[in-house]
């Protein structure tokens, strides 16, 4: 790899384990899922850089794909005021912590001490084409296809579920005591 290139996945890198942090220290929701967000995407990002086109842009839509269903189920059943306020992330600190631990150390073990199994064969001329020949047989076109137009669909969905946002409730001064109430016209006390 190049210099350039070198430094890009580094600061993937960075971007990807600082967001997979920032999920567990931002103070709300829907921080927390676009931190989530950006951390795959980035992850996806060095899948690109490393010529796994195939693995990358599946990466990128699906996440992007499930931050979007889990922002508009946040908005729907709890309104997005909610979903913005301060609450922790995380819960049950030390059982997490703990079980957190024990599962890296029984995956980093078996890592390096299990004997990896010797290749058998040739890989295809194409890995890319023929892993995803493998995962969507037929079917890998249409899927490509339809992600688009399902994150558009949800994009749709969430604005026509919301009829009155934060600018409709607060006007232009975003700082006002209390929001106006459905059809309430004029400035904020």
């Amino acid at each position: 790899m190049s210099p350039v290139l070198d430094a890009v996945f580094w600061v993937l890198a960075v971007i990807s384990v600082a967001a997979g942090i920032a999920v567990f220290r931002v103070d709300s929701m829907a921080r927390a899922t676009y931190a989530l967000a950006v951390s795959f995407v980035a992850v996806g990002a060095i899948l690109l850089l490393l010529n796994l086109e195939y693995i990358g842009v599946i990466t990128i839509l699906m996440m992007v794909m499930e931050m979007a269903v889990m922002a508009i189920f946040m908005i729907m059943f709890m309104g997005m005021n909610p979903a913005l306020m301060p609450m922790s992330m995380v819960h049950n600190k030390v059982g997490s912590l703990v079980l957190a631990l024990g599962v890296f150390v029984v995956l980093a073990g078996g890592a390096l001490l299990v004997d990896w199994p010797a290749r058998r064969g040739e890989p295809a001329g194409d890995l890319t084409r023929s892993l995803g020949e493998a995962v969507m047989g037929s079917k890998m076109l249409v899927m490509l296809t339809v992600s688009p137009l399902l994150f558009a669909t949800l994009v749709a969905a969430l604005v026509l579920a919301t009829p009155r946002g934060r600018y409709d409730r607060f006007g232009d001064d975003l700082r006002a005591a209390t929001p106006r109430g459905p059809g309430e016209q004029g400035d904020q006390a």
